[in-house]
């Protein structure tokens, strides 16, 4: 199960459950170490030099203990309890360019301004520009409300343990925090928290999705419409079924404006394509699934497409996914069957009447919103996307990169979302939910799995990766 994003007090007293119920407190420590270690492995090469800035707290300890586990390195321990007195020899170990620096100087039971003399310490690990992991929270940070106590230290990567904790996911953290990830499993008792935010790792896809009945056919996959394209946007209704294909759906249809069916008709050899007329419209009402909005954006678009797809939301008994343009084509339903709609943080902002710094700065709140507003299940895309509801638990993506920040990502996810809930084993709310996770999850592994190589990659790759 995913585990719960929690407040600095919840995680402590989920560790002090922990050592009443006999768990040891140097073993976990240990646990943690080598979760760093592992870490450290993968952002340095065999017999580089290594910085552990080490503080008098556990998180000091951890690092420590991860200078143990870090093998075939040239590790260097700076111990930093007094500033003033370490500060010249960081200074030195600087000018020395380590590979990485490993900053366990303070934990998240900081909850006062750093002074001056630590000010420094932390102006001359930023300044020294160099590769930063940090231990279980950016020293300096603010853990419960993802602001730096005076200053903080600017990792690259954070390595938390058991859970995320609250301040972490603030858009204003990312750049303290740089990549978090969450060590769960350091010897900690099952968390026996439930809070509305959960942390969505590899883990909790295991056995999803299930095998395909050595018997299947097509037919017992899906059809998946999508109305899509126009005219100087045709690129996106191809993204979205391609995206789609990747799900595997039964049958894909692609209903196009005119003005471009044969543009896009001409870069897909398996989806069906069609110009927008009565006979398409019959195709649409057989799938059991509809997407909705990639491309929609010209201004001549035909008012009976933006009508038509106003109807289906509100009347249709098919589960439909709104994206881009469409989402300003329809309004709050009270359909009973599934509803989606993908909205990005400046699209979201024009739906609730706000800037997007408003929903940036909370984004939980802005989901919540949204989806009570138009009656639907909400994936607010962006830096760690979250996917829910107006109520219960809302899922907090781990996957993706910036990379992914360019044009078309988004309609391919739309695809790929539509292509899962088109499936009819897919269509309960409780499978309808994990299949979404899960496409959102996937669509950001594998902008994470992609090679070295490809550093200027496109849509063409990020579709070839999603497996």
């Amino acid at each position: 199960m995913p585990v719960p994003v929690v407040t600095v007090a919840q995680m402590r007293d989920w560790e002090e459950r922990s050592w009443a119920a006999g768990r040891s407190v140097e073993d976990v420590m240990d646990r943690a170490g080598q979760a760093v270690a592992q870490r450290a492995v993968t952002m340095s090469r065999v017999g580089d030099r290594i910085l552990f800035l080490v503080g008098k707290g556990n998180n000091g300890g951890d690092a420590r203990l991860a200078a143990t586990h870090l093998l075939k390195r040239d590790n260097v321990i700076a111990d930093v309890s007094d500033p003033r007195v370490g500060l010249n020899q960081i200074k030195d170990e600087l000018a020395q360019q380590p590979a990485l620096i490993i900053d366990g100087l303070f934990g998240i039971g900081l909850n006062r301004a750093l002074d001056g003399d630590w000010m420094k310490m932390v102006d001359c690990i930023n300044g020294a520009r160099l590769p930063v992991l940090s231990v279980d929270v950016p020293s300096g940070l603010d853990a419960n409300k993802g602001e730096p106590l005076g200053g903080s230290v600017r990792a690259d990567v954070t390595v938390t343990f058991g859970a995320a904790k609250t301040g972490m996911l603030k858009t204003k953290a990312a750049e303290y925090t740089g990549r978090l990830e969450v060590v769960s499993q350091i010897g900690l008792i099952d968390c026996p928290i439930k809070n509305e935010m959960a942390w969505v790792e590899a883990d909790d896809f295991n056995g999803f999705p299930p095998d395909r009945e050595v018997t299947g056919h097509k037919g017992d996959y899906g059809h998946l419409g999508i109305i899509a394209g126009s005219l100087g946007y045709h690129g996106a209704a191809v993204l979205a079924a391609r995206g789609a294909m990747r799900a595997q759906p039964g049958l894909i249809t692609l209903v196009t404006p005119r003005d471009v069916h044969t543009t896009v008709a001409s870069q897909l050899s398996q989806p069906m394509v069609h110009p927008w007329s009565a006979r398409a419209l019959e195709v649409l009402d057989q799938c059991t699934a509809l997407l909705v909005g990639p491309g929609l954006a010209d201004e001549g678009l035909p008012a009976e497409i933006c009508e038509k797809i106003a109807q289906l939301w509100l009347e249709s008994s098919k589960p439909i996914i709104a994206d881009a343009s469409a989402l300003d084509m329809i309004e709050r339903t009270s359909a009973n069957c599934f509803r989606l709609i993908t909205p990005h943080p400046g699209e979201a902002a024009r739906l609730l009447g706000v800037d997007t710094a408003t929903v940036q700065a909370d984004r939980l709140a802005a989901l919540r919103k949204l989806a009570a507003r138009m009656g639907s299940s909400v994936v607010l895309k962006g830096h760690q996307t979250l996917v829910g509801a107006s109520e219960h638990m809302v899922s907090v993506n781990s996957s993706g990169n910036p990379h992914l920040a360019q044009g078309g990502s988004g309609d391919v996810l739309a695809g790929l979302v539509g292509g899962w809930i088109a499936q009819p084993r897919f269509q309960t709310p409780e499978m309808a939910a994990t299949a979404v996770r899960y496409a959102v999850w996937r669509h950001g592994q594998a902008a994470d799995r992609m090679p070295p190589q490809f550093d200027g990659w496109g849509m063409d790759e990020l579709i070839r990766h999603l497996k």
